[in-house]
């Protein structure tokens, strides 16, 4: 048996949310685990080939805790027939772009591998979207010195994830940015307030609970913490950091009063997740499908293309509703001024 790793342990409990897609890189990582935090990396969208070589990246540039977020697979939830009609609609957007759609498939995002990977190279924690794994895969994280955290949206969701055997909990509420990460594909989210869900889990199970969701300042973070969260998760306070890896046209768009808010949507992954409103979701939310990944894979070629004209109407600009707290500068000082 190995010591394991525990929230405790951290000198500031601040948690550099996962951010997949480009923003979570090793840098930030690991500038956030040299501040006392705890640096994540986004596993879901790698490869388990580039995930070791993001874990061997981070461990080169900090000694400090490192965890690791994975994608939980999903099963398919969509009718070709329904991925068919919606790929219809999404052609006026390839003509404009000039690209074709993405070809869909299922995808496990090479889940076996990745947890090879992790025990293999041992990062102090890896947390789970979408679901949890099996009981004997958290036992051998576990054995191995590894803390797992599953991220829940309702009670019933920690339940299921306790009893798989996970070792904390992440308390997502509904103004998280990006992907909400309710275990059904196809349920609404909860809109449960953070704070009310925060208050029920430490009410309701001994076990730390970390709180994620439209959290921005030092105020938010008190609040929480005097909730009962044994750690505070946040990841659009990030995204403006100089070792962030966002995208130009979306760190642009964080800054733009024509981007005054956050919608909830569909449109570009077939999953509930959080964006600034653009036009892209106007046209389309309504013909969305729930089909995570494949609308995802279908609209990529899209988003790359309107990223790379500078479009920030054509891709999705993932940002929690408290977003306009978000400040650019070093990720140290924005740990610095949270925990202030």
């Amino acid at each position: 048996m190995f010591d394991r790793f525990a929230l405790a342990d951290l000198s500031v409990r601040v948690v550099a949310a996962p951010l997949a897609g480009g923003p979570s890189t090793p840098a930030l990582a690991a500038a956030v685990a040299n501040a006392g935090g705890l640096g994540f990396l986004a596993a879901g969208l790698l490869s388990a080939e580039d995930l070791a070589d993001a874990i061997v990246s981070a461990r080169k540039l900090t000694s400090g805790a490192l965890g690791v977020n994975l994608f939980v697979p999903q099963r398919p939830v969509a009718t070709p027939d329904q991925l068919g009609a919606f790929a219809e609609i999404l052609e006026q957007e390839a003509e404009r772009y000039g690209v074709a759609l993405g070809g869909t498939r299922h995808f496990d995002y090479e889940w076996t591998a990745k947890l090879e990977v992790v025990q293999d190279l041992r990062p102090e924690v890896v947390s789970f979207t979408f679901g949890v794994p099996s009981e004997a895969q958290c036992r051998r994280l576990r054995n191995i010195g590894i803390l797992t955290a599953a991220t829940v949206t309702a009670v019933r969701e920690a339940v299921i994830a306790l009893s798989c055997g996970v070792d904390a909990l992440v308390a997502q509420g509904p103004d998280a940015g990006g992907h909400r990460a309710t275990f059904d594909p196809l349920a609404t989210p909860p809109r449960d307030s953070l704070d009310d869900l925060v208050t029920a889990l430490v009410a309701c199970f001994d076990c730390p609970v970390v709180a994620a969701g439209g959290l921005g300042t030092s105020a938010d973070v008190r609040r929480v913490r005097q909730a009962g969260a044994a750690a505070v998760q946040l990841g659009t306070a990030f995204l403006l950091t100089d070792e962030a890896g966002t995208h130009p046209v979306h760190r642009a768009a964080l800054c733009d009063p024509q981007f005054s808010k956050t919608v909830v949507t569909r449109a570009f992954t077939g999953r509930y997740a959080r964006a600034l409103h653009n036009r892209f979701i106007d046209g389309h939310e309504a013909h969305a499908v729930f089909a995570f990944p494949q609308v995802a894979m279908m609209t990529a070629p899209l988003q790359a293309a309107a990223l790379k004209v500078g479009d920030p109407h054509g891709a999705a600009l993932w940002a929690g509703a408290g977003f306009a707290t978000a400040k650019r500068g070093s990720a140290r000082d924005v740990v610095r001024d949270l925990a202030d």
